[in-house]
């Protein structure tokens, strides 16, 4: 367990995602792919507790659930959040997600750093 980000020193990832100044554009081709859209949940959720949502600095990777928190799981691939770190095409225990240069002059800019 981690303690909660304090705003100062440590910060949650969407304000982080934020700060970056990531621009990506609505009709851009998705530059995450899934090799086998299967995976995620028949594989890496049962066998690993689905690591892309953990390891993703950006929190691009979600497994979301019904109303009651158990049930109809469905991997969720949050793209425009992302930071371009590459962290799911070597992490990514299955070897099933695949990043490729996204069109147009897109990703972070970190201007504030």
């Amino acid at each position: 367990k981690y303690p909660k980000p304090d705003g100062k020193l440590s910060f949650d990832k969407l304000s982080s995602v934020f700060i970056s100044n990531t621009n990506h554009a609505e009709e851009q081709p998705a530059h995450l792919k899934l090799l086998d859209p299967s995976k995620p949940l028949n594989v890496n959720l049962p066998k690993y507790g689905e690591p892309a949502r953990l390891y993703c600095p950006a929190g691009v990777y979600e497994v979301l659930y019904d109303e009651d928190g158990r049930s109809n799981p469905r991997f969720q691939i949050n793209a425009q959040n992302c930071v371009h770190c590459k962290t799911c095409d070597i992490k990514d225990p299955s070897q099933n997600i695949t990043w490729v240069t996204p069109e147009g002059a897109g990703g972070p800019t970190y201007p504030n750093m």
